[in-house]
């Protein structure tokens, strides 16, 4: 149970904390000879490494919403970003899969595996995985698809760069942890880039006019990748009791705000 705690508490200054030991086996590696085009290894999202994307969300500042979003917006109570409060509605608090791209905001491990065909990614988190298909196919028709949690991913190079094209993504998952809504018709854009050896970075694009005025185009989130002993996942899926524990001892006292002095 305490394993899992640690897994659900969603301060960063809990997580995404990079050993200073590993930070410099990280510089010491960078000039290692490295195929740009293989992706394949496990990667780790921590919040100190220099020029980080910010935590939790795509940016900072997302696009101006729409009604439609604006009404699902200020009916989300999350329990972490500039409107946590105690008593929270966030979908993960019911062991809801977090989805994509929510969960690879987590600063917790996922693997990639390619194939000729498909690139798979693992997550620690919810043990969830998705695939990505490489093999040029498109995407079903949208009258027949059915909108789920990791949604239809496509994947192709474009020079050294890995661009996965995702639609069909339910509207049931929180698009991150500030409660920032998506509708089922998001179009989502990931752009992968090994950009040496030991880093892989990655920046969203998000295309949904039911939910946003604009394109939001994320800033540059960075993964280290795992090695050794460190390479390692550990069984964490999500347990309502334990949640329903986890809530009332940890979120909702960090999300109270204090009560003044008398």
């Amino acid at each position: 149970m305490a394993a899992l705690g640690a897994m659900l508490v969603l301060p960063l200054f809990v997580h995404a904390q990079m050993p200073a030991s590993q930070a410099g086996s990280a510089k010491s590696d960078a000039s290692t000879a490295f195929d740009a085009h293989d992706l394949s290894g496990m990667w780790e999202f921590f919040a100190n490494i220099p020029g980080q994307g910010i935590y939790a969300t795509p940016s900072k500042t997302p696009p101006p919403m729409t009604a439609w979003a604006k009404a699902r917006y200020d009916l989300a109570k999350p329990g972490y970003g500039p409107k946590a409060q105690a008593g929270g509605n966030d979908p993960i608090l019911k062991c809801y899969p977090s989805g994509i791209p929510r969960i690879e905001f987590f600063p917790q491990p996922f693997e990639i595996f390619q194939s000729p065909e498909r690139t798979f990614m693992f997550f620690e988190r919810e043990h969830e995985w998705r695939q990505i298909w490489t093999d040029g196919r498109s995407h079903p028709d949208p009258k027949v698809l059915e909108p789920t949690w990791m949604g239809d991913s496509t994947g192709k190079w474009d020079g050294d760069t890995f661009v996965v094209d995702t639609v069909g993504l339910t509207a049931k998952s929180w698009l991150d942890f500030y409660g920032d809504p998506h509708s089922d018709d998001m179009h989502l854009v990931e752009k992968f880039k090994r950009v040496d050896h030991d880093t892989l970075t990655l920046q969203l694009i998000v295309e949904d006019p039911k939910a946003y005025t604009s394109t939001w185009v994320g800033d540059v989130k960075t993964y280290k990748l795992l090695k050794g002993k460190k390479a390692y996942m550990e069984e964490l899926p999500c347990i309502p009791e334990e949640e329903d524990s986890f809530t009332n001892r940890i979120r909702m006292p960090a999300a109270t705000p204090p009560r003044p002095r008398q």
